[in-house]
């Protein structure tokens, strides 16, 4: 058997069981990122952070959508495909802003909004480079995250760095790669709050 009758199996399995043949009048399935996990709150960051506003997540034009979308990496990367009758309770970047704030809040720091400027000098501004379900065989797939954040004082730069973060499906499906996209905006949270902290205070 050829790598390319092979790929063509694994890609048509891979359709019939992430519900491209789904039954005529199917309800959608909407998914969010879930309840905030509880976690410890780092002593220093409140002291090291202060309050800081966290502007909206913005990113590519192709996320700015509910639909779910995944990659076959073993058939064609370079393809997005859309989940059949499965979609988000709101765009990628709204879930991850919300999450975000959330978590950081979660943290002990002050969390502010662009309309809030007059009171903080501190401002976080995060880019989504990549926010994907990608599959590495039919049955295997991960939450793939890839943003760059900037830090800001006073209108000047203080900082930017880029955070990727990666965490398996649980299934393989819409259910799993929300599972693992809500993990991986956790991840990138935590490493943004640590880099945040270890930043020079104000």
């Amino acid at each position: 058997m050829t790598t390319a009758i092979r790929n063509a199996i694994l890609v048509a399995a891979l359709g019939a069981l992430l519900g491209a043949c789904a039954s005529k009048g199917q309800t959608t399935a909407q998914y969010d990122f879930g309840p905030l996990p509880q976690t410890q709150t780092p002593a220093q960051a409140p002291a090291a952070i202060g309050s800081i506003i966290v502007a909206d997540i913005v990113g590519p034009a192709a996320l700015d959508t509910e639909r779910m979308q995944y990659r076959l990496l073993y058939a064609d990367a370079r393809q997005s495909r859309p989940y059949a009758y499965n979609q988000w309770t709101a765009t990628p970047f709204q879930l991850m802003t919300q999450r975000m704030k959330a978590r950081i809040a979660q943290a002990g720091v002050k969390v502010l909004s662009t309309t809030d400027a007059a009171a903080s000098p501190t401002v976080l501004r995060m880019e989504v480079n990549d926010f994907a379900q990608n599959f590495d065989s039919a049955t295997s797939s991960a939450g793939i995250i890839s943003l760059r954040a900037s830090l800001f004082r006073n209108h000047k730069l203080v900082d930017q760095k880029t955070f990727s973060r990666s965490s398996p499906a649980p299934s393989p499906d819409a259910a799993g790669g929300a599972h693992a996209l809500a993990a991986s905006t956790d991840a990138v949270t935590a490493d943004v709050l640590a880099w945040l902290t270890a930043l020079p205070p104000q």
